[in-house]
């Protein structure tokens, strides 16, 4: 449910905003304001996702409307409605602080598309606002849910890599099997970056069927397609001074690769069904468990792709190549779960043995399975008994 507010002094035009609003969509709340005083009262009263005002009324005019509700609330988003005339005032709007402006009468889709675009900036700010907060309680730390653990030489490099790229805008390609932490690595880079503040925006390609590729990762236009039933911002978009995180991108479509490297290249993105080029100003990290020479050569990846997005490359080792971090990991996933068990010495050793074709994933799956099966402390014996290789 979004909560719009309409201050318009004239009731024919508040009627006809109002009717055109709510029937676009049924779950906006629009409410009504006959002048710039009862506006005001209104936004201190509420809080509004949208408020349209006009510029041209008694009590308070829009621009008194704009200044005072600006000084109350920063973070207001603010379209103003202007007469012929009206142009030099509503630029000076904008200077001010509000969002755009529509002109008397109305133009049905130039009005719908900022609703709608106004509405998407307010879902951004407030999502923007809680990742400052989020941020600021960390202090800079990754929050525990990606927590890189171990210290083996694999990982160690892993770490120092990050360490060295993460506060700049090279683009990286962490490689490595399934299950070994690629996701996290992406966090981190994101995390210890000067982009924290704005989201990391993921997107996993192989999880995507390729005929939606585009429309998930650059948008779309109403009517672009069966089933784009309105326009649509592209994951590209809103990671707008942010990270977007591509992962498996060896499994993305030729057609989104092509684009992929437009975007890349130009720092523009077009949506499906639409002319319109949209600037992008991202920082791109991609991750892949296949090997990318490979598909170049059986025609499957873009080479010229390859080359913008191995700026950095990050190999994650497999578990297999860090036994010695095992005992760490296994204790932090126990502190994780809510059995209250412990493992010793011959489960460790008896783990370390193991050939974990499955990695980081797997693991996880084993300590669960030997919390809920095994004895208190968990030893070799309940390792031979229920992991079964």
């Amino acid at each position: 449910m979004s909560n719009i507010l309409l201050i318009e002094d004239e009731q024919a035009i508040r009627n006809v905003l109002k009717s055109i609003l709510m029937d676009e969509n049924p779950k906006w709340n629009v409410d009504e304001a006959e002048n710039g005083l009862v506006g005001l009262e209104k936004i201190k009263e509420k809080e509004y996702d949208l408020i349209i005002s006009d510029i041209k009324m008694p009590k308070k005019d829009g621009m008194e409307v704009l200044s005072e509700a600006m000084a109350y609330n920063p973070d207001l988003t603010i379209v103003m409605i202007t007469g012929h005339g009206d142009v030099d005032l509503a630029v000076d709007a904008i200077k001010k602080g509000a969002y755009d402006f529509i002109s008397k009468p109305p133009d049905l889709n130039k009005l719908l598309t900022t609703v709608r675009n106004a509405l998407d900036r307010k879902s951004l700010i407030s999502s923007n606002k809680e990742l400052k907060s989020e941020n600021k309680a960390l202090k800079n730390k990754v929050a525990k849910k990606y927590e890189m653990i171990g210290e083996s030489e694999g990982i160690s490099q892993v770490k120092d890599i990050i360490d060295k790229v993460a506060d700049t805008d090279a683009r990286v390609l962490i490689l490595g099997p399934n299950g070994t932490g690629k996701e996290l690595v992406a966090h981190h880079l994101h995390e210890k970056s000067s982009r924290n503040v704005k989201p990391l925006v993921e997107v996993n390609c192989a999880a995507i069927p390729a005929e939606l590729i585009e429309s998930e990762l650059f948008g779309h236009v109403k009517g672009s397609f069966t089933g784009a039933v309105k326009d649509k911002q592209g994951k590209f978009e809103l990671a707008n001074e942010g990270t977007i995180f591509l992962d498996e991108i060896g499994d993305m479509s030729l057609s989104a690769q092509a684009k992929v490297l437009r975007a890349l290249q130009e720092g523009k993105v077009s949506p499906v069904g639409s002319e319109k080029e949209i600037d992008v100003n991202v920082r791109v990290i991609a991750a892949t468990n296949k090997d990318l020479r490979t598909e170049i050569n059986e025609g499957r990846f873009r080479e010229d792709l390859y080359h913008r997005l191995a700026v950095i490359i990050i190999n994650v080792p497999g578990l297999n190549d860090r036994r010695d971090d095992i005992p760490a990991l296994v204790e932090h996933f126990v502190s994780e779960n809510s059995i209250n068990k412990s493992f010793d010495k011959s489960a460790y050793e008896a783990l370390k043995e193991l050939d974990w074709t499955g990695n980081i994933r797997e693991l996880r799956n084993v300590v669960e399975r030997l919390l809920i099966l095994g004895d208190n402390p968990v030893t070799k014996k309940d390792v031979d008994q229920f992991v079964k290789k």
